[in-house]
Order: structure tokens, then sequence, then C-alpha cells
């Protein structure tokens, strides 16, 4: 995600640098020529964004500050950074990634530490900690708590809902076999090649729509200031 967020404070900043000092110099060309009153309708919507932006900026920078400080309170709060983990993994587009990451992440992790000879209880608790998500987390200790009670590892796993069908009969399957270990990283291998894959696909998916972003922003803004350069220039060879 760096690169299209990066992208993305390039338009923010590239669109404040233009409201606050491209469109006002050209407002006052306009007005020099004597024709503010007969601009293209576009052309007016750009210059009343911009007096806006210009006539309230004090307030967008509390807005945005106050947006910023309530999301970061609410994402501390434990209810909040829940909703925040949980919306994350049902997004249309990333939320299948990061399952996927949270799948990989898991299997890998508890199988190397089986294969070193952790207890499946000790090696739970450390897996728990390296999830990085709280649903998949509460997921882990759930399970932790009925596996104490005697119960296997699938089918606390399958009642959580957080991880696929498919891992937790495999999983089964590893237990029954006697061959967890071996299983989960056969897992971890497919979700890894899974995850690099779909990564790939995201990335290459979002450069174009976000340079169509930015360059339909800039593009909007561009032909606004120049209409009416051409009606100008065509009433003076008109003349």
């Amino acid at each position: 995600m760096v690169y299209p967020v990066a992208i993305f404070f390039v338009a923010v900043i590239v669109v404040v640098v233009m409201l606050a000092w491209v469109i006002p110099s050209f407002k006052g060309m306009f007005a020099e020529f004597g024709g503010e009153d007969s601009l293209p309708a576009l052309t007016q919507m750009v210059i009343a964004a911009s007096e806006g932006f210009l006539g309230n900026v004090h307030w967008i920078i509390l807005a945005v500050a106050a947006l910023v400080f309530g999301v970061a309170y609410i994402y501390r709060q434990p209810a909040g950074k829940h909703f925040f983990h949980r919306t994350l993994l049902v997004l249309p587009i990333l939320g299948p990634v990061m399952r996927k990451i949270s799948v990989a992440r898991f299997t890998r992790t508890l199988g190397t530490l089986l294969s070193a000879g952790v207890p499946i209880l000790d090696a739970l608790d450390v897996v728990k900690k390296s999830a990085g998500n709280v649903v998949v987390e509460n997921a882990i200790q759930d399970t932790s708590n009925k596996i104490r009670e005697g119960r296997t590892m699938a089918e606390p796993l399958m009642e959580t809902n957080v991880f696929p069908p498919m891992v937790v009969q495999m999983i089964g399957v590893g237990e029954q076999t006697g061959a967890l270990d071996t299983m989960l990283n056969k897992i971890a291998d497919f979700y890894e090649d899974e995850v690099d894959v779909a990564v790939a696909a995201l990335t290459s998916l979002l450069e174009p729509l976000m340079m169509v972003f930015i360059g339909g922003i800039v593009g909007v803004i561009l032909i606004s200031m120049y209409l009416p350069i051409f009606s100008i220039a065509g009433k003076v060879n008109a003349e």
C-alpha cells in the first residue's frame, strides 16, 4: 500500500496547490479581461471550489485533524480496533488478500513451532501474539481454550468462521495422520504463493487507477482554466 498511499498524498498536494495559487491567478486574469461573468460553467465551478477552499481552509484543516485524531482514538479502544480489523478482512478487494496473509502467517508460524517441538498450547500462544489482527487473535485464543478442554484443533477453528474451510479440513487431516506440522507448512507454502500473486495483481490494478485519478483531476482543472482563454482569443481574432 506504500505506492498508492504516496500517489494519493501527491494528488492531494497538487490539488491544494492548484486551488490555492494557480486558479486564483487565472481568476485575476479573467477579471482583467472583463469576462468573469461569461465564463463557462466548468470554469465557474472550479473557481467556486477554489474560493470555497480558501475561505474555509482553517475549518478544513481542523476537520482533517479532528478526523485523524478521532480515528486514532477509536482505534486504540478494544471495540474500535476489533471493528477496524474485522472490516479489513471483509473489504471487497483488500479483504481476501488480508485473509490469505493471516492464514499464511498462522500456518507458517505454528508449523515452524510444532516442528521445533514446542507444545501446541504454547505454540498457539506465540502465534496469537504475532497474528497482527485482533479478530484472528481472538479466534486463536478461542481455539486454544477449546483444546485445553480436550477438543481437537480443527473443530474450534471451523467454529470461529475466520479461517477458510479448506484450511481447517487440511489441519484436521494433519491431526488425524499425526503430521500436523508438515500439513501446516504445506498450507503456508500454498497461501504464501497466493499472497504473492494477489499482491502483484492488486498493485498492477492500483497503479493505472491512481494515475487516471490524478490525471483526471489535473485535466479537469486545466481544461476549465483554458476554456475561457480560447474564448477570449476567439473574440480578439473576430474583432
